[in-house]
């Protein structure tokens, strides 16, 4: 019997607390109606009113059979090829300042040690049993791409670089290429002037 009682003041204190957040004036309803209102209620009806939109969008597209813009494919998406069974090497990628000893020792520079006020990056690949000859090398402003008959690497890069004027040589006693690229950015003319 105390259990059909608690029950009978839990489900009476709900719709108390139904009729406490209802929007409707306080008017006597029928039970029906104030449970269609408490399940019409969803963290959707919470806060202002939305306005409903049409139903209709328009597409951007020159070419009306697009999926999607230019600007929502990220650079270097066409060189992924995810069923080349080739491996990816081993790569490290290093940042590199220009200091001289006004920058070491008196600080005359607002250069720092953290990656912002690095002017170029390194990217040192390891290519064992790997000619010269058989590297094949792309370099987009935000994409590296690599391949050689054995070895793939697709490695977007954290900055903008000049890939206009990169420098890269191969360590053949370390297997090693090291490609060397300067990095863009927007203020640099401020930060290095």
């Amino acid at each position: 019997m105390d259990t059909d009682m608690d029950s009978v003041s839990s489900a009476s204190s709900l719709l108390s607390l139904a009729k406490l957040l209802c929007d409707a004036p306080e008017d006597d309803k029928d039970d029906e109606d104030l449970h269609s209102s408490v399940n019409a209620m969803t963290p959707g009806t919470i806060g202002p009113v939305k306005e409903e939109s049409s139903g209709t969008f328009q597409v951007k597209s020159e070419n009306s059979k697009t999926i999607w813009n230019t600007e929502e494919v990220p650079e270097g998406f066409e060189y992924d090829d995810t069923w080349d069974p080739r491996e990816q090497p081993e790569y490290e990628i290093l940042f590199k300042q220009r200091v001289g000893t006004e920058d070491v020792f008196f600080g005359m520079s607002r250069k720092d040690h953290s990656t912002a006020c690095c002017e170029d990056i390194v990217i040192k690949i390891k290519l064992p049993e790997t000619k010269s000859s058989d590297i094949t090398l792309d370099v987009q402003d935000k994409v590296l791409d690599l391949r050689t008959p054995k070895k793939k690497l697709l490695l977007h890069l954290p900055y903008c670089v000049d890939s206009k004027n990169g420098k890269a040589r191969f360590l053949s006693e370390e297997e090693t290429l090291e490609v060397t690229l300067r990095v863009l950015r927007e203020f640099d003319f401020i930060n290095f002037g």
